[in-house]
């Protein structure tokens, strides 16, 4: 089972029905039926909400984040036992341009050995180093 990582720029896209909305659709549908695991680094979680309240309100991010827990994604947090991520998201953000929110989306791919689903194209600047699935 292959393992993906969802960067917020996907959930927004899904929630706002943006074009890239029925690939993310597809992900999560898929991840129901066991083809793969989903993950979302709790930075990115706080950014999908935080997106969504300045966009729209606050109660419809908690609807958000209500329906973020109602599908198969594994929010994974930093652990002060174990700093990996947050060493590789230090890293990236330190050494390339990018934001800190997509530092450990990129860093949960990296140590995860997953593939990054995203829209962003600030990834490019770690393409050689993590797998990426671009969506449009």
């Amino acid at each position: 089972m292959g393992v993906k990582v969802l960067d917020s720029w996907a959930l927004i896209a899904f929630f706002q029905d943006e074009p890239a909305a029925k690939a993310v659709e597809e992900l999560l549908v898929a991840a129901e039926e066991g083809s793969h695991r989903l993950l979302l680094s709790v930075v990115n979680w706080g950014e999908v909400y935080y997106d969504t309240m300045r966009s729209v309100s606050q109660e419809a991010a908690e609807v958000v984040a209500r329906e973020m827990a109602g599908y198969r994604i594994e929010v994974v947090g930093v652990d002060g036992k174990d700093l990996q991520l947050a060493r590789q998201a230090a890293i990236y953000k330190a050494t390339r341009r990018m934001s800190y929110a997509d530092a450990f989306a990129a860093a949960l791919a990296r140590t995860r050995d997953a593939e990054l689903v995203t829209g962003d194209r600030e990834f490019r600047v770690v393409e050689s180093e993590i797998k990426i699935v671009w969506l449009k």
